[in-house]
């Protein structure tokens, strides 16, 4: 059975909207009048720290948002494809959630710089991003190449640009979101619609379909760039984001938390990793039962989540958005719905508000079902601009079954008590 139940509201082309190389037709710092509505269309990051979106655009805005589809980093048949960003974008114009139909309180970022080989230098190991630009010819040569050895993660000729691209959409939408901060009383959140992901994506190499670790990349720029020394990383994916995970596992200053599901890939992510040397403490891995939905999910965040960012102490969150735990992935076996996403996006922004002045970017990271990725991001956009989620005409509880929640209370008290909650 279906879990969607507005057959109407599916996406329907998946190209649409994006020119024919995938990309969002360019503007420059216009506004354009269409359906008696102001269509704001910023440009991004041109340099270190550079705002093109004006004052008035950035203090009007509700969400900025950026999207970088790698149309050119395909594979057939591969889940991580060329098809996911532009069904969210598609999602997204069909449900009015864009400038064109939002005017001023939606910004879409457009041709940002793609970010720099020293951005990317910060998270990992310039043999691998020198060994990977150097792999181009290669896979010009041969089409798909396989970058991780016997592991899932290709590259074609376009994906180191792409993979720049993406992160680079990252760090436009972070200085976006940071100079909206000091304008907006009602704070902006970020989403940046990216791909390839990147939370598996280890210092020294890709995995798990990641090539650079976007968020990775992202905190260390909001560190270094905009002086946010304390950064709060909520990974939901899920998969455990490894990655991420290995990039900060020392850092005092960068608290890394994952929720996953336990025994899933890539098999990291145990109760005991925790941080070490200055770090100790500063990681925080929750396994979840195989089973667990929105009620695991709520407790955790009310539990674990809050309790741990208030005691940190953030200067910005950013957030690995994995849209893979809904019940109708593929690839693993939890049952988050599209009202767990419209939670979590609330509840986090709502964090980010109390804690850190709203600043707060999500990336896109896994989501394999085009039809419950897209509507979970689309519910998302609804729960940061403040609109009731939609969730109810999309979700069919008759599909879910019963949540492990012994088995979850149990994992709770067990990173509770490993972290002194």
């Amino acid at each position: 059975m279906d879990l969607f139940t507005s057959p109407s509201l599916l996406p329907g082309n998946a190209m649409l909207g994006l020119n024919g190389h995938g990309v969002v037709g360019t503007t420059t710092n216009s506004f354009f009048k269409k359906r008696n509505r102001l269509i704001v269309s910023c440009l991004g990051r041109t340099d270190e720290k550079s705002i093109v979106c004006s004052n008035e655009e950035l203090k009007n805005a509700r969400l900025i948002y950026a999207v970088a589809p790698a149309m050119g980093h395909n594979k057939e048949s591969h889940p991580e494809s060329h098809f996911r960003v532009p069904s969210i974008v598609t999602a997204l114009q069909n449900m009015e959630l864009t400038p064109e139909f939002r005017g001023s309180e939606i910004i879409q970022l457009k041709d940002f710089k793609p970010a720099s080989v020293d951005d990317i230098a910060n998270v990992h190991s310039t043999a691998y991003v020198s060994g990977l630009e150097k792999a181009m010819d290669k896979a010009s040569q041969q089409g798909i190449i396989f970058i991780e050895g016997s592991g899932p993660t290709y590259a074609t000729a376009n994906t180191f640009q792409d993979s720049l691209t993406a992160a680079g959409a990252g760090l436009a939408i972070v200085d976006s979101v940071v100079e909206a901060s000091k304008l907006n009383q009602d704070q902006t959140t970020g989403f940046a619609l990216i791909r390839p992901p990147g939370h598996h994506a280890v210092p020294k190499g890709p995995m798990g379909f990641c090539v650079f670790g976007n968020v990775a990349i992202a905190a260390r720029y909001a560190q270094r760039v905009h002086g946010l020394k304390r950064v709060f990383i909520i990974d939901f994916d899920v998969h455990h984001g490894n990655g991420t995970n290995d990039a900060f596992y020392e850092d005092p200053d960068i608290f890394f938390l994952s929720t996953h599901q336990n025994g899933s890939y890539p098999g990291t992510g145990k109760f005991d990793e925790i941080g070490q040397g200055d770090g100790l403490g500063t990681t925080l891995n929750l396994p979840l039962p195989g089973g667990s939905g929105d009620i695991a999910m709520r407790t955790v965040f009310d539990e674990v989540i809050v309790p741990c960012a208030q005691r940190f102490k953030p200067d910005i969150i950013l957030v690995s958005a994995g849209y893979d735990a809904h019940v109708l992935d593929p690839l693993a076996s939890l049952q988050f719905t599209t009202g767990t996403y419209y939670m979590l996006a609330s509840n986090i922004q709502q964090l980010a508000k109390d804690l850190c002045g709203g600043r707060c970017v999500f990336f896109l990271e896994g989501g394999y079902n085009l039809k419950s990725l897209s509507y979970s991001v689309a519910d998302s956009f609804r729960a940061f601009l403040g609109e009731p989620s939609l969730a109810s005409r999309f979700d069919n509880p008759a599909i879910l079954y019963d949540e492990p929640l012994t088995k979850v209370k149990q994992a709770i008290q067990r990173v509770k008590h490993l972290h002194s909650l």
